[in-house]
């Protein structure tokens, strides 16, 4: 039973890697029915937030996969990700970092590089919420030349 286990929790990381969240989540779903496991529910509510849009959902199993295993790195990944799918791009920053903290885990870093630094203003010496800074800044970014 636990080779089984083990079997779609890999095809379900694999499928992750590959950017198949559909197919994962429905390796981590029977995953679940045989036995609810830390990485089964972070997995699973990364994929229910990605497919499904159920946001809520998926952080309260990324929150309880963290309480359970504080130093497994993919859970910060999953509830970073989910972070990011709502809109929360600085929570999604101080998750990925906590996890870097905790065990150093490649997909942080290339998720971490992946959000980026933010552009510095057009006009430094305004403020960044600048309406001139604002809105300058997303013509020249719309015309590529920023």
């Amino acid at each position: 039973m636990t080779t089984e286990l083990d079997q779609l929790i890999a095809k379900g990381l694999s499928a992750l890697k590959q950017g198949h969240a559909v197919v994962a989540l429905m390796h981590f779903e029977s995953a679940a029915k045989i036995k609810q496991t830390p990485t089964v529910a972070s997995c699973l509510g990364y994929c229910l937030a990605k497919e499904y849009q159920q946001i809520q959902m998926g952080t309260s199993l990324c929150i309880s996969a963290l309480k359970q295993e504080p130093d497994n790195a993919l859970h910060y990944l999953n509830l970073a990700r989910i972070q990011d799918l709502a809109g929360q791009r600085q929570k999604s920053i101080a998750t990925l970092r906590k996890g870097l903290r905790q065990k150093g885990h490649q997909q942080i870093i290339t998720e971490l590089k992946r959000l980026g630094r933010r552009k510095s203003p057009i006009f430094p010496h305004l403020p960044r919420n600048n309406p001139l800074n604002k809105y300058s800044g997303k013509f020249f970014a719309r015309f590529g030349l920023r």
